[in-house]
């Protein structure tokens, strides 16, 4: 047993690959069925066994003959022929073709001796056992000989290749019903944490649903290996080892995800430095800084993070290449977009900074706009369509900074793109439409929607001087070719607990020591209509919105949706949020009603018909909390 080891010197994410890669050998061969044999990869070179085709057979229906007799047809001097026979596909001719002959043949069947060329049937006729031929034809015309597709003894596919639809054919036309293939690595799943729990059990206080066994459970499958997952590992060294040990005894490659950082309960490092030797530990990346790896009996185990979206782009960027290895296929680099930032965004400070983004198209030009989240969050890889790499030394990115996008599948532009802010119901609208949506807050959507970048944004800005919503910023912002459709009013008030336990009637009531708030960020409307009862409530009190502000315990807690809020009123982190009715129901919570606001989307006037059919949609059956507008009043603002 060797002695435990801990790199404190991180490397880099290639190092990481290639320190992988000197462990990847092919795992050796079996024999399959070719039912059996899509995405597998080909153990040796497959070498025809037969000529395909095995007989010259005509490639259409007509009449087959000696090329030389039709020579000098025409539609005024037809040449006639004796028609000597006929053959039927999967028949087989019986006689010989001469000089002056023809013998009838349908597609597919087997050109009889002596023939060289076949008269498609549109240019004969044929009567009382002599054809007449109105074109003559060339040898080798309209026939396919022996051999002249895949040639007996040829080398028709070579070794390390993927099996797909196209090459599956080859091997049925060659009449091999097994082929040899390279074995898929097993590749055991562990996830660990006490605070793990698997999906379809209830959800307790403090427990989390374990994401990272089924997410990695799809990435290795998708990378040709096959996946037996070893369930929730709690924090117990015991059981840990156990849980290893058996993986390593059953499979090839071992995944283990969390335990992997410098915390009491984290024990990945220490176990798989006691069992085998650490090849590395810690990457210079943001997100997936824990990343470990050691050879144990010399089997790879790697140690992801336990956030999954760390976990899974580490995943995409050192163990997918590994695993493509072990089948003898070479890693494909992701294809890659330029495109140039929506906004700025921050390095990592010494270290690789990975954001997952969104890809608007434009023209010739792409957008990419960043999602913000934690490493913990896992919605962002199911909105994102790739990610951008800030290098190690650089602190900040601009706005409009040209970027390269390394896309996680192939990409595919959507009809409209939604930027702006976030509302339940029309969420749940727009995802039956090939919709892509970002949500930056009412004033990012109507800038994004000024940059050209949007087809649509949705906003609920108040502006005091005026007293109407979003139309006064359309003109502010000079924003031009636009209408402003009104959606619908919706109801926002205070969102609290079932039987309001704090007794909180208004907003005075966020002063108070006892009450803990949650926000939304700087930029929505909601965030906007806060600021602006809190500034009336301030001049009541003859102070100032700010000094309100740093009383407030939560001001600085953001969530981005209303339903973030009422979440975290749920769950107990928060005793109240502002936000609207509908997700306060959704969360069977109490809601203290503070006034109506007006919802509306923003459009371009080139998209205004196809956004309209979703506003009719939308409005179809609006849930509690929500009214429409009044017919005439729908197109708002039109320049």
């Amino acid at each position: 047993m060797s002695k435990r080891v801990i790199f404190h010197d991180l490397v880099t994410l290639e190092q990481a690959s290639e320190i992988l890669l000197k462990f990847a050998k092919p795992l050796g061969e079996e024999e399959v069925d070719i039912v059996a044999s899509y995405g597998r990869v080909l153990a040796r070179d497959v070498v025809a066994p037969i000529d395909v085709p095995p007989f010259d057979r005509s490639t259409v229906d007509g009449f087959a003959v000696v090329a030389a007799s039709t020579y000098g047809a025409s539609e005024l001097t037809p040449v006639e022929l004796r028609l000597v026979g006929r053959v039927e596909a999967g028949g087989w001719p019986q006689g010989e073709v001469k000089a002056g002959e023809a013998y009838e043949v349908a597609t597919g069947a087997p050109i009889p001796r002596g023939a060289d060329s076949v008269v498609m049937v549109e240019y004969t006729q044929e009567r009382d056992g002599v054809v007449r031929i109105f074109r003559p034809v060339a040898p080798g015309e309209n026939l396919m000989s022996a051999g002249s597709d895949i040639s007996a003894g040829e080398v028709v596919l070579r070794r390390c290749t993927r099996l797909t639809a196209r090459e599956i054919g080859v091997l049925a036309a060659l009449g091999m019903r097994k082929v040899r293939v390279i074995k898929r690595p097993k590749v055991g799943i562990i996830s660990t944490g006490d605070e793990l729990t698997p999906p379809g059990k209830p959800l307790g206080p403090g427990k989390l649903y374990d994401v990272n066994t089924y997410t990695l459970i799809a990435a290795v499958a998708e990378a040709g290996g096959e996946p037996i997952p070893y369930g929730i590992v709690e924090d117990v060294e015991e059981s840990y080892r156990a849980a290893i040990a058996k993986a390593l005894s059953e499979t090839d490659v071992v995944l283990i995800s969390g335990g992997t950082s410098a915390g009491v309960a984290d024990l990945t490092y220490r176990v798989l430095g006691e069992l085998g030797d650490v090849l590395f530990h810690g990457v210079m990346v943001k997100p997936g800084k824990p990343t470990l790896a050691a050879v144990v009996n010399g089997k790879i185990v790697v140690g992801l993070p336990g956030y999954p979206s760390s976990a899974l782009m580490i995943f995409h960027t050192i163990v997918r290449p590994f695993l493509l290895r072990l089948q003898c296929l070479e890693p494909m680099p992701p294809a890659v977009y330029k495109a140039r930032l929506a906004y700025g965004i921050e390095g990592a400070k010494g270290r690789r900074a990975l954001y997952p983004v969104v890809l608007i198209a434009r023209r010739s030009e792409y957008r990419a706009y960043p999602l913000y989240a934690e490493s913990g969050a896992i919605s962002v890889l199911a909105r994102a369509d790739g990610y951008i790499i800030v290098p190690e030394n650089v602190e900040f990115m601009s706005e409009g900074e040209e970027v390269y996008v390394y896309l996680f599948e192939k990409y595919k532009p959507s009809d409209l793109y939604f930027i702006g802010s976030h509302d339940p119901h029309l969420d749940a609208v727009l995802a039956r439409h090939n919709v892509k949506t970002v949500y930056v807050g009412s004033l990012g959507g109507l800038m994004a929607l000024k940059r050209g970048e949007a087809d649509m944004a949705g906003a609920h800005i108040y502006d005091p001087e005026t007293n109407a919503y979003n139309v006064p910023y359309v003109k502010k912002l000079g924003i031009t070719n636009v209408a402003v459709v009104g959606l619908y009013k919706r109801e926002q008030g205070l969102i609290v607990k079932k039987g309001n336990p704090k007794g909180i009637g208004g907003v005075e009531d966020l002063l108070r020591g006892d009450v803990v708030y949650v926000n939304r960020p700087r930029g929505t409307g909601t965030r906007a209509l806060l600021d602006l009862l809190l500034s009336e409530l301030a001049e009541k009190m003859g102070t100032t919105l700010e000094s309100l502000a740093k009383k407030i315990r939560g001001y600085t807690y953001e969530v981005k949706t209303h339903t973030a809020v009422a979440a975290a009123v749920a769950q107990g982190r928060a005793d109240v949020g502002l936000g609207v009715r509908y997700a306060a129901e959704l969360y069977g919570l109490d809601f203290i009603p503070i006034g109506w606001e007006e919802y509306d989307i923003v459009v371009r006037k080139s998209v205004l018909d196809k956004a309209m059919k979703i506003v009719d949609e939308a409005l179809e059956k609006l849930p509690p909390g929500y009214q429409p507008y009044e017919h005439s009043r729908r197109i708002k603002f039109e320049n």
